[in-house]
């Protein structure tokens, strides 16, 4: 098995990663987040809006709709630009883009494939109740367009002077001709980005700013720097909005893959939007009265690329086991995910059914409760259920004991070192918020 069809067991039989609509077949290229998948998601995008807008007080804070004018997508270039080229086996019917295809036959089945022809990867859906040409309007395929549209808006409201930056994190959709490799390719995905608004004359240095702070985040997160790396773009790749484009790709099992672009946009996208709209969105300095269009540099991450890129980091089989307890009949995983990630911050343990450990244990855990995500397991044997949490990167597991109930302390077992410390009761919040250091 490998590494890849690991993952896809793993989250499935813990609770990260569902196929959305099993029970009726799937539907391709959709996914659902069980509860700890939405954990690890939630504390992945905390994380970026810690380092992105939270420590970056001249990054404003925004949440665009999904459903925008279509005339922002004729000004943006998306309605004559966002297509793949999309060639069809006429024998299978398989339909692929053309230039994920090497060969001039069907990958499948070998069979003859026909002419290329444009394809618009733009979901398409009605405003109203009348489905007619008028009312055709698009899911947004990228969260960056509302930001640009809302640019007047944030820095009248809030007064801001270059340079500053817009954020959001949300959905975004795109009709993939071809998708795969479990979470990497969806239909149906999250965004991260941001649009930072520069002088013209300051462009190249913040692009480098940002391509030095994105790559932190990165290393902060455990990633290996050597699964890490910069592509940029040639002329012939650049989008038509580029000046400049550098993608963050990471070592996936089947090859170098971007999840996250930065990209220089010039003045493209306010340009044409004060074009289309008849709305002069060049920004103006009230101190020094200077009015110009401001260049965007910007960083887009993709959620579930990146959430995958970090399952990949971090899965681990130890062959033999890392504890006593360890059964030898098959691999142990481990999620070796930093703290801030780990969906579960500690799990509370009795050692065994005794009623008397099980009321120490419960009031333990609702006490942990009010300022982490914690559970509380008694079922099967104690080696049994630290694997569990092993395989969910659960920081750290408190055993209450026996011995408890003659020295008032737990012991705490670390998930990386293995280590175990005796710890006591009234001590045990003090001990994990030193352990809890930010990042």
């Amino acid at each position: 098995m490998n590494l890849i069809d690991k993952i896809v067991s793993l989250t499935k039989r813990r609770g990260f990663v569902f196929v959305s609509s099993e029970i009726y077949g799937g539907l391709q290229a959709s996914y659902d987040f069980g509860p700890l998948g939405v954990e690890l998601k939630n504390n992945i995008k905390s994380f970026w809006w810690k380092k992105v807008v939270t420590e970056h007080p001249e990054v404003y804070p925004i949440d665009t709709a999904i459903i925008l004018h279509p005339k922002v997508w004729e000004a943006s270039g998306h309605l004559a630009n966002f297509t793949d080229d999309l060639v069809e086996c006429k024998k299978c019917h398989q339909r692929f883009k053309k230039d994920e295809i090497n060969d001039t036959r069907c990958p499948v089945c070998s069979g003859e494939l026909t002419p290329p022809r444009k394809f618009r990867t733009m979901f398409e859906t009605y405003l109203g109740p009348v489905q007619g040409s008028e009312n055709l309007v698009y899911l947004r395929p990228e969260t960056a367009q509302g930001i640009f549209i809302n640019f007047k808006n944030v820095y009248q409201t809030q007064r801001a002077r270059i340079p500053f930056g817009i954020a959001q994190i949300g959905k975004s959709f795109r009709n993939e001709i071809t998708v795969g490799n479990f979470i990497f390719r969806l239909r149906e995905f999250e965004q991260m980005e941001l649009e930072y608004f520069v002088k013209p004359e300051q462009a190249d240095e913040f692009f480098e700013k940002w391509k030095k702070e994105r790559m932190d985040w990165y290393i902060k997160m455990g990633f290996d720097s050597k699964h890490l790396r910069f592509r940029e773009h040639s002329h012939e790749e650049l989008a038509h909005y580029s000046k400049a484009t550098v993608d963050i790709e990471y070592k996936f099992p089947w090859g170098w893959k971007e999840i996250e672009g930065i990209a220089n946009r010039g003045d493209f996208d306010l340009k044409t939007h004060s074009k289309f709209s008849g709305e002069d969105l060049s920004f103006l300095d009230s101190q020094t009265g200077e009015k110009y269009i401001p260049y965007v540099i910007e960083p887009s991450a993709g959620l579930e690329r990146i959430f995958l890129a970090l399952l990949c980091e971090h899965y681990h089989e130890f062959p033999k086991g890392r504890s006593k307890q360890s059964s030898k009949s098959q691999p142990e995983v481990f999620l070796s995910l930093p703290w801030f990630l780990s969906p579960v911050k500690a799990a509370v343990l009795p050692l065994v059914k005794d009623a008397k450990l099980i009321k120490i244990s419960q009031d333990i855990f609702k006490d942990l409760l009010k300022c982490w995500v914690v559970v509380y397991d008694e079922k099967g044997s104690i080696g049994r259920r630290y694997r569990r949490q092993d395989e969910i990167g659960t920081p750290y597991c408190l055993t209450v004991d026996f011995d408890t109930l003659k020295d008032n302390s737990v012991t705490i077992r670390d998930y990386k070192t293995m280590e175990q410390e005796r710890v006591k009761i009234p001590e045990i919040k003090n001990y994990l918020e030193k352990k809890f250091i930010l990042v």
